[in-house]
């Protein structure tokens, strides 16, 4: 009785089938060959100047040019850092530029999936202004007084209840004497000068338009309370789930981006210029150049995220009640093994996630 025919149609059935799960296996992994899924690349971000990078990568058409013909960038525009990150949940952009606070605060929410912080982008560029007919020249003044940031949580605002904290003032909404409202940029200008608000703590060119335009005075420049004079005040986050499956096409954009950042400090003039023409293109109405030329350099860019930074509004956050009642784990917020390739690529220091 012959055997071997059934049992060599047996081992070559497994072997098809194997075959098949190991080339289903490949298909579904593209990742892990460097390849991409996408076709696409959506880029949110906002229209003022701490997001100069975007601005000047998508006026300069750097970013399209380095994810190549076949890949499309498509932009997106938003007036807020919880909109954006709004819009990442719901999978309507791939990367975006980013202030830390709605960063951590979407980290925190998907608990770690939904995003992963992969550069820096700028420091600096934060100021408390106030109104001379206040009266405030020590932090005991500000008691009693009504104070706006751009949005509950935002980083300014709580950059703003922190100092107050530290200055043993409590704000209204827990018993104490000093009011915060919360409104948009351009509303915080005409209520400043309504003489409605006596102060508010604003990224540029906010402050220097309440400077300008209203004659404010600075009381705090945000840079004196950091090392060295700087902090995170914008980073390039991407969605985590595009980040596994399109590392090729996030390291050709974050090339485009860290030679955006080179262009930026090498031409600021050039790329000042470029800065307000998207402004103007994006909301209609561009920046006077008495407010450009002295917001612009209270800011520093740079690819660099200063983690450290980060970590220190991570903690502000968490004391002031905005990370929910167990301090968050941070650790895996940082993804930048794709911009230390390029930062080697193109002989420059390695940057740190700590």
């Amino acid at each position: 009785m012959n055997t071997s025919r059934p049992f060599a149609g047996l081992i070559a059935f497994l072997t098809a089938v194997s075959l098949l799960l190991a080339a289903c296996g490949q298909a579904a992994s593209p990742a892990a060959n460097g390849q991409n899924t996408a076709t696409i690349l959506r880029l949110g971000y906002f229209a003022n100047l701490t997001h100069a990078p975007a601005l000047v990568g998508v006026a300069k058409g750097t970013f399209q040019q380095a994810l190549g013909a076949g890949v499309t960038l498509e932009v997106i525009t938003f007036n807020a850092g919880p909109a954006l990150i709004e819009a990442l949940f719901a999978n309507e952009i791939d990367v975006a530029y980013s202030g830390p606070n709605p960063a951590i605060n979407g980290f925190v929410r998907s608990n770690g999936d939904a995003l992963r912080i992969i550069a820096g982008a700028t420091s600096g560029g934060a100021f408390f202004v106030v109104r001379p007919e206040a009266g405030i020249s020590t932090a005991a003044d500000l008691a009693g007084k009504k104070f706006a940031t751009p949005q509950l949580g935002n980083t300014q605002d709580v950059a703003l209840r922190y100092y107050l904290r530290e200055n043993d003032l409590e704000t209204a909404d827990k018993g104490g004497s000093v009011e915060i409202v919360p409104t948009q940029n351009a509303d915080i200008l005409t209520l400043f000068q309504q003489g409605a608000i006596d102060g508010a703590w604003v990224p540029e060119p906010w402050a220097t338009r309440l400077i300008q335009e209203a004659g404010g005075e600075i009381f705090i420049d945000e840079r004196d309370a950091w090392p060295e004079g700087r902090f995170v005040t914008t980073h390039l986050i991407a969605s985590r789930a595009y980040l596994e499956a399109n590392p090729d096409l996030v390291s050709r954009f974050l090339m485009a981006h860290v030679e955006t950042i080179e262009f930026i400090n090498a031409n600021a003039e050039e790329s000042k210029s470029l800065v307000n023409a998207e402004i103007e293109r994006v909301t209609t109405k561009p920046l006077p150049r008495a407010v450009l030329d002295a917001s612009y350099p209270t800011l520093e860019f740079t690819f660099d995220p200063l983690a450290s930074t980060l970590f220190v509004s991570a903690d502000h956050a968490f004391e002031l009640g905005f990370l929910a009642d167990t301090k968050p784990d941070l650790s895996q917020i940082y993804s930048l093994d794709l911009l230390n390739a390029v930062l080697q690529e193109k002989g420059l220091e390695a940057v740190a996630a700590s």
